[in-house]
């Protein structure tokens, strides 16, 4: 309470409202207190803060150390092991790790300030673990990584050796900007406090938030994907020797998490297939996760593995760090295989953020200790004692300057414009590179078969949906060498034969995974990382749950990034909507729930597929994550009516970028002439739908098929332009899903969109499947004819009234 009464006292000075600080991130320009101005104001409260209180203890070190009065301070420098170090840094790299850890520590002390004031955001702190920089040097450039959120250091060590130290208030000020969310942040563009950085072409240090082991997964797919990557020529590499090596670190409360297990067990198994898999594994063990004390579990699961080796360092002993990181690595190039490094004796200074209430589950003697840690100290006696670096008052002089510059870069990131509400829908609505526009937007269709142009030509071979989905894979992946297919059991033609004989005519780039979608949509992730387009193939529809974390970090994580390092990938969802085996264990579906900047489409027939398809992947290549769900009941489907083979379609052959060769997702597909009613439906709902129309017919409740319209609507996830322009010219409008009904129906949302944007003002009625489950060998819970008639009974009634 006392806090906040004195941040509206003092915005009361200066002319702000309290509602006004609240939201303080709006674009909305109102004069608010300076930081420096809320430090004076808050200097009693920023002079007890434990980190605070470290920096004074590092300061008199420093003081006392530069002018001669090192006996003062009981401690050493950290003890060589035996044997010595394998590899050594330079004068250069010793003087960057130190550079990089001091400014992490700066760093980490103005996040708390100005968290305090309340002029900062993100708080979860990385001291304790600040000579983890060296792993930084010990990376080469062309090495990826992906860091936890408590190793910016690393980060920092990287920045400083490519820009040089003389860069340092730039890296300091970008690094601010993160943690107060300003819109000129480097990695986010002011959406969250990442790590990361956008270095073009190899090296990148890929974006990552505070989300457990979530940068694992990708970080393996990134390591599979680096030699078929070079193969195809998507990515130039050297030599053997130049060979990238894919790092990833955590930290051991993060080891328990599926993330981290899906993806080592990856690596691990690739190394087991002898599959080229460079991944190094970085785990520090602080003995702590936020509250939980993990008790050194993480020593007793990864020695004597045949397949894994294991490294050790001690993280306060930078040159350790280094040297046994870069044997680590070495390890992983030389032979393209997986390793773990384990960093040991590390103390959590100042509590897990901000926020955390240590006071709660460590006693004060301990908390007390674990403030008091003397890591750096005694690492910059190490550079100044041991290696002969530079001199305590040339670290004196460093020092003062980066926490300065690290003050400075605090005052000015906090008074930067925020981003606005409309820029975050723009973010997320906006592909990362605009496709080429398609005219159409309403397709005129009936369920004839095609005849030929002339008597003289050959008529076009009629087939099923799944003929023309393996058929434009096969296209794809001939016409685009970056095109890689991704699933479980796909080389042998999947579940339905969709991939038959694919992996044949294209070896190496279709491969089949192991039964885990966590896994799975991690290495896609990291394929699209290094330059090439997957088609990931889920085995199911409910399967995509299973690996849903994966799938919600690859959609967030393209956004975050702003386009900068984008996830562009293609997923196929099998078995949705009607199908008998399985029953709702392989039916089920999270698709309602796709996260924002994900396009989700559901095609009925092969003609549109292939169609959608080519326009889908393009979006993929331009870093669009896209869904394409099948039907089950579709695939094979050839008759509508009896035995009409109404729903076999020719192939749609490429000519060129010709518009009627493609499909954007703007399209609806209209079979009929501008009745008086329409059905909006798709996927398996637009047979239904014509089935249920010939029965109105016939019972009579119609007059003819010309009454009503039926509209295909492919894209589930959004209102595509084609409907909003079709719907106003309709006496009434009948819904029909395929999903349950309920909240998260995904009808549901568009009526309600369509409502605002005063496109349906006719009376409408909807037909969703039952809100239950399916049961095995029946299709009884789904969507059907009935359904659909008693809905259009509603309808009829409603639109004689109105």
């Amino acid at each position: 309470m006392l806090r906040a009464q004195r941040i509206s006292e003092k915005l009361a000075r200066f002319g702000g409202g309290s509602s006004q600080w609240r939201h303080f991130t709006s674009s909305t320009q109102f004069c608010k207190p300076s930081l420096d101005d809320l430090r004076d104001d808050y200097h009693k409260e920023i002079a007890a803060l434990p980190e605070q209180l470290g920096m004074q203890s590092l300061e008199a070190f420093l003081a006392d150390k530069s002018s001669g009065n090192g006996e003062l301070w009981k401690m050493s420098p950290p003890v060589p092991p035996k044997d010595g170090y394998r590899y050594t840094m330079n004068q250069d790299e010793i003087q960057i790790t130190l550079d990089a850890a001091l400014a992490t520590f700066c760093l980490h002390v103005e996040s708390r300030i100005a968290a305090l004031v309340g002029a900062g955001f993100y708080t979860i702190g990385p001291c304790g673990e600040e000579m983890l920089s060296a792993i930084g040097l010990s990376l080469r450039d062309h090495d990826d990584a992906a860091l936890h959120y408590r190793h910016s250091g690393v980060s920092l060590a990287r920045q400083l050796r490519r820009r040089g130290r003389s860069d340092i208030d730039q890296i300091l000020l970008d690094r601010a900007r993160g943690y107060t969310v300003s819109k000129h942040d480097p990695v986010t563009g002011g959406v969250h406090c990442s790590i990361g950085s956008h270095t073009e072409g190899l090296g990148r240090d890929y974006v990552v938030t505070s989300t457990l082991a979530s940068q694992c997964p990708s970080a393996v797919g990134r390591a599979l994907g680096y030699s078929l990557a070079a193969k195809q020529k998507v990515l130039q590499q050297a030599t053997n020797r130049n060979k990238p090596v894919s790092f990833v670190s955590v930290g051991d409360g993060s080891v328990h998490n599926h993330h981290f297990w899906s993806s080592f067990h990856l690596a691990r198994h690739a190394r087991h297939r002898n599959i080229q898999c460079p991944t190094v594994f970085g785990i520090s063990n602080n003995g702590i996760s936020i509250s939980y004390e993990t008790k050194n579990y993480v020593n007793t699961l990864f020695g004597n593995d045949p397949l894994v080796p294991l490294f050790e360092a001690d993280a306060a002993d930078m040159m350790q760090v280094y040297s046994e990181t870069k044997r680590a690595t070495e390890h992983a190039r030389q032979r393209s295989a997986p390793a773990v490094i384990l960093y040991q004796n590390i103390t959590r200074r100042f509590g897990h953020a901000a926020s955390d209430r240590q006071q709660a589950y460590l006693d004060p003697e301990r908390i007390q200790a674990m403030a008091e840690s003397d890591l750096l100290e005694r690492a910059i006696m190490q550079a100044v004692e041991v290696f002969n670096a530079l001199t305590y008052q040339e670290v004196k002089d460093r020092f003062q300057e980066i926490r300065a510059s690290t003050r400075d870069a605090f005052s000015k990131a906090s008074q930067e414009e925020k981003v606005t509400r409309s820029e975050m829908m723009e973010r997320v609505a906006t592909p990362t590179v605009t496709c080429p526009p398609l005219p159409s937007e309403l397709t005129e269709r009936t369920i004839e078969k095609p005849k030929s142009e002339s008597t003289s030509k050959r008529p076009k071979k009629l087939d099923v949906m799944r003929k023309h989905m393996t058929r434009v894979l096969e296209e794809s992946l001939a016409n685009d060498d970056s095109v890689v297919y991704l699933g479980e059991d796909v080389e042998h033609g999947g579940y339905y034969l969709v991939t038959d004989q694919l992996s044949k005519k294209f070896p190496g780039r279709v491969v089949d995974f192991p039964p885990d979608e966590t896994s799975l949509l991690g290495a896609a992730m990291g394929f699209s990382q290094v330059g090439l387009t997957p088609i990931v193939e889920i085995p199911y529809a409910k399967y995509l749950d299973c690996g849903a974390d994966m799938f919600f970090e690859i959609a967030i994580t393209d956004w975050l990034s702003a386009g900068k390092q984008p996830n562009g990938m293609l997923i196929r969802l099998q078995g949705f909507d009607r199908g008998l085996f399985g029953g709702n264990f392989h039916t089920h579906n999270m698709l309602s729930n796709i996260p924002p900047g994900v396009d989700v489409v559901c095609y009925s027939n092969g003609e549109d597929y292939v169609r959608g398809f080519r326009y889908a992947l393009e979006k993929a290549r331009a870093g669009r994550v896209v869904v394409s769900v099948d039907s089950t009941h579709l695939l094979n489907l050839r008759h509508v009516h009896e035995k009409d083979r109404g729903w076999e379609r020719a192939y749609p052959v490429l000519e060129g970028a010709a518009s009627a060769d493609k499909m954007s997702f703007d399209e609806i597909i209209r079979y009929g002439t501008a009745g008086r009613c329409a059905v909006v439906t798709y996927g398996n709902g637009v047979v239904t739908a014509l089935q249920a129309r010939k029965s109105l017919v016939m019972k009579g409740l119609l007059q003819s098929d010309e009454e009503l319209d039926i509209l295909d609507c492919p894209l589930l996830s959004t209102v595509p332009a084609g409907l909003k322009k079709a719907l106003p010219q309709y006496e009434g409008v009948l819904f029909a899903d395929v999903c349950k009904e309920g909240p998260s129906n995904v009808l549901s949302s568009m009526i309600v969109s369509l409502h605002d944007d005063g496109v349906l003002q006719c009376p409408w009625v909807s037909a969703f499947a039952p809100r239950t489950y399916n049961p095995l060998g029946s299709v009884e819970t789904f969507l059907n004819v009935d359904d659909i008639e008693s809905a259009w009974k509603k309808l009829s009634e409603k639109v004689s009234r109105s």
